[in-house]
């Protein structure tokens, strides 16, 4: 994946959790709500968003991914998911810390380390 602020990167993640894609939008208070945020500052990650191709707003309408933000929110998103399950299921770890931790390490790996991570953690069937 090309570099991106991890701000930016949870910005689009969230959205795909909120079910934005390509046709379907979100309000911007909705991932104010999710991400603990104000308006204000989804505000300005969408302008920076939109402007680096990722998504799509109407003057104040709902916020679409565009083909390239889908796809990196569900590649941030599958990292996740993934560290999570490990971190919880593979070790141990209690989920909440598991999912916080993953959250920060998501934004670290390379995709190379994850594809390898990936199988590794498919391999042993944490599902």
């Amino acid at each position: 994946m090309d570099k991106m602020s991890m701000s930016h990167e949870d910005y689009l993640e969230a959205m795909v959790m909120l079910g934005a894609s390509q046709t379907t939008g979100v309000r911007s208070v909705d991932v104010a709500e999710k991400l603990g945020v104000s308006k204000a500052s989804v505000s300005k990650a969408v302008a920076g968003l939109r402007e680096a191709g990722y998504l799509d707003q109407a003057h104040y309408g709902s916020i679409t991914l565009t083909e390239r933000g889908l796809e990196r929110g569900c590649a941030v998103l599958e990292r996740h998911e993934m560290l999570t399950r490990f971190l919880s299921k593979g070790l141990g770890i209690a989920p909440e810390v598991a999912e916080h931790e993953a959250c920060q390490m998501e934004h670290a790996i390379s995709d190379d380390s994850f594809k390898k991570w990936f199988a590794f953690v498919e391999k042993l069937g944490l599902d």
